[in-house]
């Protein structure tokens, strides 16, 4: 049986659900997009077995995320964002001790479910360089 924790490969967002004292057993697809939540239980009895259930539970996973998967956000540029450039940011992150330390930091979606991000000090660097640097990283982490 395969392994239902694993969120970043073929099972992602889907769990085994056995409760014997309500004869409940079979696979759970549960996502939420934009607040949106989307579920739907494949029973073990309604498709033969277990691995027929999960299989039909992929399945449905695999086409509703090809149905949510919102590209317009990646495109389009939110009023909210100062940079100019989808995906790329200026960040302060403050330690334990006060000191606070600035960068750029650009992010990417590779794949649904996953997120990366890279950051790029501008003390290190300076401004310009560091937001060049963030520009470029996520430019090739869309287009590899």
């Amino acid at each position: 049986m395969p392994n239902s924790s694993d969120s970043s490969g073929g099972n992602y967002a889907i769990a085994r659900i056995d409760l014997p004292g309500a004869g409940t057993h079979g696979w759970q697809v549960r996502l939420q997009r934009r607040g949106i939540k989307y579920g739907k239980f494949f029973a073990d009895r309604g498709h033969g077995q277990p691995e027929r259930a999960l299989q039909a539970a992929i399945e449905w996973r695999d086409d509703l995320l090809t149905k949510i998967t919102d590209r317009a956000r990646i495109c389009e540029r939110s009023l909210r964002n100062r940079s100019g450039v989808v995906g790329v940011s200026k960040i302060t992150v403050v330690t334990a001790n006060g000191n606070a330390y600035h960068f750029w930091q650009a992010t990417w979606s590779p794949t649904p479910g996953q997120r990366r991000c890279v950051k790029f000090s501008i003390k290190r660097y300076g401004d310009r360089e560091a937001f060049q640097l963030a520009v470029e990283a996520r430019t090739n982490g869309i287009n590899p």
